[in-house]
């Protein structure tokens, strides 16, 4: 599970959402601040989201740069400190429409008449529905998701190497509010991999809270020679060109439901990445 609402029993209501990415991102505010890591354990969830200085850091949201306000600034809700959600009996353009200009990544569904948290949805989530209930006999998207304008290309694409370290990818992720990166051979340039901002596998080689720690000090080959290589996981490696079409992506997206798809050139190397966020936004 990615993604949990934060139940307040005090006020009797559901007051945010707390992910996978969000205790990976205080391991980082501890490695940062050189604080005592051993004090984690004692502290409640409301402590650690009431503690401005986490906050204001790793825990402060930048939207992708491509969604982001006119001025940069993000327009959406801190899903740390506010909740979000849709009525079971709304509409899937409003739930769409909340996702994206949010900015959020995940979306409960609530039960009104007694507040319970159905399901908690995404952009794959979403792009899955419209898969299933756009596959007609007839091609209705026969343009290339490059001339429709859907993914980021050129220089605009954030890369990782294998010689970088968690950390570091971990604040370039942060800061670009991206939830992945490609991993690229520093000098052929070609794809190796890439790396989820919520892969955990880093932890589970932890035996404790110091060595979760030290272990954002691994460099992405070392990590990335420990993640599973089964093609099905959703942050798995998916390629594609510049030349395929949306109907090509739908098809392709039915068969392997990822989460996102790089795109290469003839020779491997990086132009673009289209996530399940960039195919459900071309259609609002």
């Amino acid at each position: 599970m990615q993604a949990a609402p934060l139940w307040d029993p005090k006020m009797c209501q559901f007051v945010g959402i707390l992910t996978v990415t969000d205790f990976i991102d205080v391991l980082r505010y501890y490695r940062e601040t050189g604080s005592d890591v051993l004090t984690l354990a004692s502290r409640s969830i409301a402590d650690i989201l009431a503690d401005e200085g986490i906050l204001s850091t790793v825990l402060k949201k930048n939207p992708p740069r491509r969604y982001a306000s006119a001025n940069g600034e993000d327009t959406g809700e801190d899903q740390h400190s506010s909740f979000l959600s849709v009525d079971a009996d709304a509409n899937l353009d409003r739930a769409c429409h909340l996702l994206h200009d949010q900015t959020m990544d995940f979306l409960p569904v609530m039960l009104p008449s007694d507040m319970r948290v159905l399901a908690t949805i995404t952009y794959t989530c979403i792009l899955e529905h419209l898969v299933s209930n756009f596959r007609e006999q007839r091609r209705l998207f026969d343009d290339t998701i490059y001339d429709l304008g859907i993914g980021t290309y050129g220089e605009d694409v954030v890369v990782a190497y294998p010689h970088q370290t968690l950390h570091e990818v971990l604040h370039t992720l942060h800061l670009h509010g991206l939830s992945a990166v490609p991993v690229i051979d520093e000098n052929t340039k070609k794809i190796r991999g890439v790396y989820s901002r919520s892969d955990i596998t880093f932890l589970t080689k932890a035996s404790d809270a110091e060595d979760a720690v030290s272990n954002l000090n691994l460099t992405l080959d070392v990590l990335m020679a420990q993640q599973r290589t089964d093609v099905t996981t959703p942050d798995a490696l998916h390629t594609c060109s510049t030349r395929h079409t949306l109907q090509f992506v739908f098809e392709y997206f039915a068969q392997w439901k990822f989460n996102r798809l790089i795109c290469v050139d003839e020779e491997k190397r990086v132009v673009g990445v289209v996530s399940a966020r960039d195919l459900v936004a071309y259609f609002l």
